[in-house]
């Protein structure tokens, strides 16, 4: 029986860096995906222009990966915190509850701002409450740069109690990354597709795979 599934993606890429292969291995399984953009480039830190950009490259990834259902809810990167929780959670709640899913990833809460904010939310929208009692599984991704710069032992650490194997996906990660060239540098920078592989190869040889996509699973039901 196909599964639902919902990623919950801080900023346009979160959702390739840290569940692409993931994304496209539950596609071709047959189940469906659909992704949660929370916030995007607009101003005041951005131009104009800037939102419009990350959104077609977005769409362009979606393809790649087999996305056919997507969110954006259009509030400006780093400002999520102007927003009265109240309301904020209860962005997060009506995509859940739109969506009905069976599997939720989050964000990992790290270094960025927004990425805390998102997974305090999206944590209170999966409470194992209400519709939230059908939810299989709640999930945490890892986003290169931001999660690894957290300060070890005075923050919390990603430390990955599931792994994915996508040797075989690894190709449509790397196309739909690929995508984003307004947000990924070349190496050695952090977000780099160097960067994503070296990451995908040392987790794949955490279990004995070429590549992998490292989880840490929050809540799981059977």
């Amino acid at each position: 029986m196909s599964k639902k599934i919902l990623v919950v993606a801080p900023h346009p890429d979160d959702e390739t860096l840290g569940v692409g292969g993931t994304i496209a291995k539950y596609i071709e399984n047959g189940d469906k995906v659909s992704i949660l953009t929370v916030s995007g480039h607009l101003p005041p830190l951005y131009g104009e222009g800037a939102f419009e950009e990350t959104l077609d490259e977005a769409r362009e990834a979606y393809k790649i990966l087999g996305v056919t259902d997507s969110v954006f809810l259009k509030i400006p990167a780093t400002l999520i915190g102007e927003q009265p929780v109240s309301e904020f959670n209860k962005k997060i709640n009506d995509v859940v509850v739109q969506v009905e899913p069976d599997v939720v990833f989050t964000p990992y809460p790290d270094r960025h701002v927004d990425h805390r904010l998102v997974f305090d939310s999206v944590l209170v929208a999966t409470r194992p409450v209400n519709h939230g009692i059908n939810i299989e599984m709640v999930a945490a991704y890892e986003t290169l740069s931001e999660t690894h710069w957290n300060a070890p032992h005075i923050e919390p650490n990603f430390t990955p109690n599931w792994v994915v194997d996508i040797t075989q996906q690894m190709g449509k990660k790397e196309a739909a990354l690929s995508c984003y060239a307004s947000q990924i540098p070349p190496f050695p920078g952090a977000r780099s597709i160097d960067a994503m592989k070296a990451l995908a190869a040392f987790r794949g040889t955490q279990v004995g795979v070429a590549y992998g996509e490292g989880f840490h699973i929050i809540r799981k039901m059977n």
